[in-house]
């Protein structure tokens, strides 16, 4: 059914991933999610050489945490994570779980912070995901593979990096795969929900931070970046329209995109079970490149002496492998 033709309740009960789930009432399936990403988070932090609230910008939300593999790696493959929660709700403390089965693979992962709604406006969140990417890929200078990943919110974050002009940045992070685990590409249909009450979108800013309708300056930016799209088997039907279109968008564009129907998850436990090295989406290829990249080991020189470096303006970790 085309959302136009919606009554908003059914669009705003399309739109609520909690009310979809098999497993759990609407709110009790939240509560689960957020546990299981603390735990996860928790896990990492356990695991990981730590860089918490690492600045990207001058803003107060515009921090980094960055975890470290503890072994090891002669060349840096890097994930970069942006959080989900309808651009309104969780933040980089609970999103360290994707560090869990990659740390050991010698595998960087950055969780990006960004300023939710009501603060933040989408404008604002889309340029800070942006800038945050630009603030990494100037400071790891031993970067051997770039990667994304976003989940809900976040893979909606993530596809408006991959269609960046980066010519108003002086540079092209050459991101190698984006895994985008489901997630929303046209902005319209939120936009008489619930969904968009603190947002404050009007129908301009949706369009224009809509991914789906900027494909051609993707082909321009990303042109050689592995796409995956994935989608929960139980997400609602809105939802899994959204990555379905988005990916035959990319594929009709000629771009290497790779729809994923992960079955038996929700829009929750799609994501939750990523600290699962056995997991099938952590073994999709993109994430499975990232890993195998990594597994190349060396010595790091004065590797904790170089990890945070003054510099004019911001502090930000340096790895050294020379």
């Amino acid at each position: 059914m085309d959302w136009t033709k919606m009554t908003k309740d059914e669009l705003e009960r399309q739109y609520s991933p909690s009310r979809w789930s098999h497993r759990m009432n609407a709110d009790a399936v939240i509560q689960a999610h957020v546990k299981a990403l603390k735990a996860g988070t928790e896990r990492a932090r356990a695991l990981a050489q730590t860089l918490l609230n690492v600045p990207y910008g001058e803003g107060d939300g515009e921090k980094l945490d960055v975890y470290i593999p503890k072994t090891n790696c002669l060349d840096l493959n890097l994930v970069i994570y942006i959080h989900g929660g309808y651009w309104q709700f969780l933040s980089k403390e609970e999103s360290g779980f994707l560090a869990v089965p990659l740390l050991d693979k010698g595998v960087v992962v950055v969780a990006v912070g960004y300023d939710i709604a009501p603060k933040g406006h989408m404008d604002l969140m889309v340029s800070q995901v942006r800038r945050s990417v630009v603030s990494v890929v100037q400071q790891y200078s031993h970067i051997r593979g770039l990667y994304l990943c976003g989940h809900s919110a976040g893979a909606h974050l993530a596809a408006m990096v991959l269609s960046t002009d980066w010519s108003q940045y002086s540079l092209n992070p050459q991101i190698k795969g984006a895994f985008l685990v489901s997630g929303i590409y046209d902005l319209l249909p939120i936009l008489p929900t619930y969904i968009n009450e603190p947002l404050k979108m009007t129908e301009e800013v949706a369009v224009r931070n809509s991914p789906s309708r900027l494909v051609p300056q993707l082909q321009q930016s990303s042109p050689g970046c592995q796409i995956l799209v994935a989608v929960a088997e139980n997400d609602s039907p809105e939802f899994r329209k959204q990555s379905e279109e988005y990916y035959a968008t990319l594929s009709a564009a000629g771009l290497k995109v790779t729809l994923e129907d992960v079955p038996d998850t929700d829009h929750f436990s799609v994501v939750d079970q990523m600290v699962d090295p056995e997991y099938c989406l952590t073994k999709v290829r993109v994430l499975k490149e990232a890993n195998e990249a990594g597994l190349k080991s060396g010595g790091y020189s004065e590797f904790l002496d170089q990890l945070w470096k003054p510099a004019e303006g911001f502090l930000w970790p340096l790895i050294n492998n020379n």
